[in-house]
């Protein structure tokens, strides 16, 4: 029996801040690993899309106008296959060394928010969800996985974060 088509899909960004350039050799066991950790998330249950440039992952995609920020951005069919993936395996042994590669940042530096399926979003997008997680805590329009929200009502009237993207964002 076939899934039926959802009419959702979990968009989730998380921004970090580098403690060295990533050509730096505090970086290398990082940046060896993006390639096998992207292929790895690439072939998982419940991937639907990753953020990339030419060069394949997004470490050199622009975030918040800052060169010491990197971002990460995907979408999975639900929260269950983002954390399927997220505590598993090489990407697991990289969580419990972002320390050694990334600053400790006292404000939300991801988030995770519903998009028709088939939507693709934008950096301007994750800069927009994740403004709004700061400025409102955990709703519907951008949410964490220790506060989930279902699909559904997650889109608010046009504008109505809009001037949230006038902020300055002090990461």
């Amino acid at each position: 029996m076939t899934r039926p088509a959802a009419a959702y899909e979990l968009a989730q960004v998380n921004i970090a801040r580098l403690k060295a350039p990533l050509d730096s050799p505090q970086l290398k066991d990082f940046v060896d690993a993006l390639d096998p950790v992207n292929a790895v998330a690439d072939a998982a249950d419940g991937f639907v899309w990753r953020l990339q440039s030419d060069s394949g992952d997004a470490t050199d995609i622009a975030v918040f106008g800052d060169d010491w920020l990197i971002i990460n951005m995907s979408v999975w069919r639900d929260t269950n296959a983002l954390t399927a993936f997220m505590y598993q395996g090489q990407h697991r042994e990289l969580l419990a060394r972002r320390r050694e590669w990334f600053e400790r940042i006292q404000e939300a530096m991801a988030t995770l928010w519903w998009v028709p399926a088939g939507h693709r979003p934008t950096v301007a997008e994750a800069e927009e969800r994740l403004l709004h997680l700061r400025a409102h805590g955990a709703t519907p329009y951008a949410f964490t996985l220790r506060t989930p929200f279902p699909p559904g009502e997650a889109f608010p009237a046009a504008g109505e974060t809009r001037a949230l993207l006038d902020v300055e964002c002090p990461v």
